[in-house]
């Protein structure tokens, strides 16, 4: 079968995920969708005629369907009748189909409790020099419960006016885009002119996805308790850091608006990171990804390589103003580190 299917599943999920979610809740649902896409086409192939787009468009549609809100129905429900047009009536389809469906009734069954969108869970650390705090009228972090998650696949484990180039503020603009989807759209137009086979297709979506997950429940965990502050809240309160060397400064903000999270790790590293990190491995250093920003209509951009992709997605939120070297450095280490262990674990 051809691996198109995935690439529409890929392009429907981004658009029923999105803006239907904040950023980080939408991300675990790329992992069940990619996951299960992979589990279906893994399924199908080890049964005789048996097909593996029926299978995969199956898994992907009810799983979407059983997480997004009931008004997703019509465009899942549209996508899956264009998909299952492209097979034969017939044993195939309808074996496709059952795999389908039963791969995606394990996977809703088996994170049943997995701690998804539970909201009894809350950032709950008091007031202190170096401890961020949300920004009145909030009074929690967004997604606190996103730290508690179970793992996905690895079981085991900048001020507005501040002296700045017009390229890295560009830059700053230009990845303040859905760090959710950004590497994985660019790969889902790679991949369509570069096609691969539809189990090498799925794979590298499932470990994707799956790593961007993982990384994201770490970097949640840690944003909720940790909590270190963020650049604004450090500014406006060095009178009282203890360290003789820093003073306020009235006015100070970020280029960037500050989202409802703390700075440590940067969740932006978290999920750029693990995605760059499985197509380096897979598909090369020098894989020319063209990236498309939502936040900076213009021109895409597509990088010599992938390191200097990472380069600028990295320095893009210190230009922003939005965290310390630190987060990012560190959300980085865990996101190549995670995609590692879930590219082991899915081979």
């Amino acid at each position: 079968d051809s691996a198109q299917v995935v690439l529409d599943w890929e392009r429907t999920a981004f658009a029923t995920i999105y803006p239907a979610t904040p950023i980080p809740v939408g991300v675990p649902l790329l992992g069940y969708t990619s996951l299960a896409m992979h589990d279906a086409i893994r399924h199908s192939a080890a049964r005789p005629d048996s097909s593996e787009t029926a299978a995969a468009a199956t898994a992907a549609h009810h799983v979407l369907a059983h997480y997004l809100p009931p008004g997703a129905d019509a465009a899942l429900d549209a996508q899956l009748a264009a998909s299952l047009a492209t097979v034969p009536n017939g044993t195939a389809e309808d074996r496709g189909v059952r795999t389908g469906e039963k791969v995606a009734e394990w996977l809703i069954e088996d994170r049943a409790d997995d701690g998804y969108g539970d909201t009894s869970i809350h950032y709950t650390l008091p007031p202190a020099i170096g401890t961020w705090q949300p920004t009145p009228p909030a009074t929690d972090m967004l997604g606190a419960w996103i730290g508690s998650m179970d793992p996905l696949v690895v079981r085991r484990l900048a001020r507005v006016d501040a002296v700045r180039s017009q390229t890295q503020t560009d830059t700053a603009m230009f990845f303040n885009s859905n760090s959710a989807t950004m590497v994985g759209d660019a790969l889902v137009r790679y991949l369509a002119a570069h096609p691969a086979t539809i189990e090498e297709t799925a794979w590298l979506f499932a470990a994707m996805h799956g790593a961007m997950t993982d990384s994201l429940i770490k970097c949640w965990q840690l944003k909720r308790d940790v909590g270190f502050w963020r650049p604004f809240q450090a500014v406006a309160g060095a009178a009282d850091d203890g360290n003789p060397d820093t003073q306020p400064e009235t006015g100070w903000t970020s280029l960037l608006p500050a989202p409802p999270y703390s700075d440590y790790v940067s969740g932006h590293g978290c999920l750029t990171g693990p995605a760059v990190e499985v197509v380096r491995t897979t598909l090369g250093e020098t894989t020319p990804l063209e990236l498309r920003s939502s936040a900076a209509p213009g021109a895409p951009r597509t990088y010599a390589t992938l390191t200097h992709l990472e380069h600028d997605a990295f320095s893009s939120r210190i230009w922003g103003g939005l965290h310390f070297r630190d987060a990012m450095a560190d959300a980085y280490a865990i996101g190549h580190r995670t995609a590692r262990k879930v590219m082991e674990e899915l081979h």
